[in-house]
């Protein structure tokens, strides 16, 4: 096991109700579990994210935290929370990293595996 390690897990979801296709307007939310599978103590506290639509236009998100938090998490801990993005096409993906600093002053970046975020097929 490392040291220093945080293990990312994402659920999507397409948001119907926010969403205007009409205006090429989707709207998605994601729930994040990040759960320290290291062995010191971390807390996360920068945020980048690299968001690309269908048409391979790109925007990159940097900011302190997420949702307002700079969570501690012991070794086996885990913080939850969801967030959302609005996109101009149905299909796009997310990628990006967290910054975190241990306990002991190491500092390491946490990667959050691609996703995809896309409108739910329907059988007809």
């Amino acid at each position: 096991m490392a040291a220093y390690e945080f293990t990312v897990t994402v659920r999507t979801q397409y948001l119907e109700e926010q969403s205007q296709p009409d205006s090429s307007h989707y709207v998605f939310a994601y729930a994040i579990t990040i759960k320290n599978t290291g062995q010191v103590a971390a807390q996360l506290i920068s945020r980048h994210w690299v968001i690309t639509d269908a048409n391979n236009h790109v925007e990159e998100v940097r900011g302190l935290g997420v949702v307002g938090h700079q969570p501690l998490l012991q070794p086996g801990e885990q913080f939850e929370y969801t967030s959302g993005t609005s996109m101009a096409t149905p299909q796009g993906s997310m990628l990006g990293e967290y910054f975190c600093v241990a306990e002991d002053g190491e500092q390491f970046e946490a990667r959050i595996p691609e996703f995809i975020l896309s409108l739910p097929r329907t059988l007809h």
